[in-house]
């Protein structure tokens, strides 16, 4: 007898160390949000709150606009499984503010700022609407949209501040909606000409507030869910030879997650570029599934115009087919 119990306790104990771990973050809202913005920072396993070149977005941190050479337009389009949505849009801007005159007779601008503005938004259709008796009435559909304005500030060839403010708006079911305002604070130290520190903290703030009166009348609630807090600090190498730019960043959450990530990008060949990267390591749980990725941009100048193709493919686990990211950006 006491032999059978031992091993009826054995084996639900097995049976029970056999299911993988679930973290906090996974049932949190705004999962949209953390996916990533577009081709580039996807291929590169969003490894990016420290890269400053080529075609930035505040998305990954505020503090990088202020470096973006030229105006940056870019936007991406997701083929992504089960009837889901991904898109992104972003512009990108610096401005040189004033004069001074350094002691060797040259000039710099008194300051530098920079803007970016853009929008992510996300849906899943084809929904099937049905009734008590399960036939089916019609189709439904939900929109999540992120939209972001973020400023920042060079207050040294060294140091930038900047600060992105992120209003959220949420349509799950007719008069079923909710919206909220975040904020992202953002900071990049540059050690030398190849090293570069980030640190970043987003989704300050960041929550649904949902109110199903008007559809359930005095059975209706008032619900409150908050984002995950973020907080990140990344580190990038930029070489010489070969034209490689590497970025690691390490992001703790009140989710339960302790995410590393790593990506790579290679200027192999003039306008071409190809990436790879590794995302959602999590330390705390490695039971909590990684996402490879790998892309390329090509680039082709018209007069002072720069246009580029983007792509990036994402492994997506326990999902019928994969991401696959295109993009269209613009350098002028």
């Amino acid at each position: 007898m006491i032999r059978k119990i031992i091993i009826q306790i054995f084996l639900v104990s097995s049976f029970a160390y056999a299911q993988a771990s679930i973290s906090e973050i996974s049932s949190m809202p705004g999962a949209f949000s953390r996916m990533g913005f577009g081709a580039r920072g996807m291929g590169m396993g969003n490894a990016m709150s420290a890269v400053k070149e080529g075609n930035l977005v505040s998305y990954y941190n505020p503090a990088l606009i202020p470096f973006q050479e030229g105006n940056s337009f870019q936007t991406s389009y997701s083929l992504l499984s089960l009837d889901r949505s991904l898109n992104f849009l972003n512009f990108t801007k610096r401005f040189e503010l004033g004069k001074r005159e350094n002691a060797d007779g040259t000039t710099k601008p008194r300051s530098v700022v920079g803007l970016s503005v853009g929008l992510i938004n996300a849906g899943v259709s084809h929904i099937d609407a049905r009734d008590s008796e399960g036939r089916k009435t019609g189709d439904l559909s939900t929109s999540e949209n992120q939209f972001f304005i973020a400023v920042a500030n060079r207050f040294s060839e060294k140091l930038s501040i900047g600060i992105a403010f992120k209003f959220y708006y949420y349509k799950l079911y007719q008069d079923v909606t909710s919206s909220g305002l975040g904020f992202d604070f953002g900071a990049l130290y540059s050690l030398s000409n190849e090293m570069t520190l980030s640190f970043m903290i987003s989704d300050i703030n960041s929550k649904y507030e949902w109110d199903t009166g008007k559809l359930y009348g005095a059975n209706g609630n008032i619900t409150k869910n908050k984002f995950p807090l973020l907080k990140k600090i990344g580190f990038s190498y930029k070489f010489d030879e070969p034209k490689v730019i590497a970025a690691v960043e390490f992001e703790n959450s009140d989710g339960g997650t302790n995410f590393v990530r790593a990506g790579g990008e290679y200027n192999i060949y003039e306008n071409l570029f190809l990436r790879a990267g590794l995302d959602k390591l999590n330390i705390s749980n490695f039971d909590f599934p990684v996402r490879p990725s790998f892309g390329f941009s090509y680039f082709y100048t018209i007069d002072s115009i720069k246009l580029g193709i983007d792509y990036a493919f994402v492994i997506e686990p326990f999902s019928s087919s994969d991401q696959h990211i295109i993009g269209i950006n613009v350098n002028f």
